[in-house]
């Protein structure tokens, strides 16, 4: 049975040369490009992100298979019977690629840095 890819957008530790990337290593790069819906918010392991207009954070695309789509979920904590309740949720936006999933913050993120642009980079002490 062929079933269609599914493409994903992320932002954090799913990056290239960071820690999660394992989960997408086998899986079809796009590209890059700057996304100006969301904000970033350095939760110091990893980052969150919220619809708000940005002047430009860096989101890798890729093209997934089901199980990773599977497995991006539960590393997300992303509950498909309740979304607002899960650690995540995840929207559909326009990519040049096509359209892709993207996970959103669900939870308060008062007092946390913005990152308005660029890409976030975990703390190396």
């Amino acid at each position: 049975m062929h079933s269609e890819k599914i493409r994903v957008a992320v932002y954090g530790t799913l990056k290239q040369n960071q820690s999660n990337h394992w989960l997408l290593a086998d899986q079809e790069r796009c590209g890059e490009f700057q996304c100006d819906l969301i904000t970033l918010y350095d939760l110091g392991p990893f980052p969150a992100a919220k619809l708000s207009n940005s002047d430009g954070v860096r989101v890798e695309v890729y093209e997934v298979d089901d199980e990773t789509f599977a497995r991006l979920d539960e590393l997300e904590g992303f509950n498909a019977e309740s979304q607002q309740s899960g650690l995540y949720n995840r929207i559909q936006i326009q990519t040049p690629f096509g359209q892709a999933w993207l996970y959103i913050y669900n939870h308060d993120v008062s007092g946390y840095p913005e990152i308005r642009s660029g890409e976030w980079f975990p703390c190396r002490s």
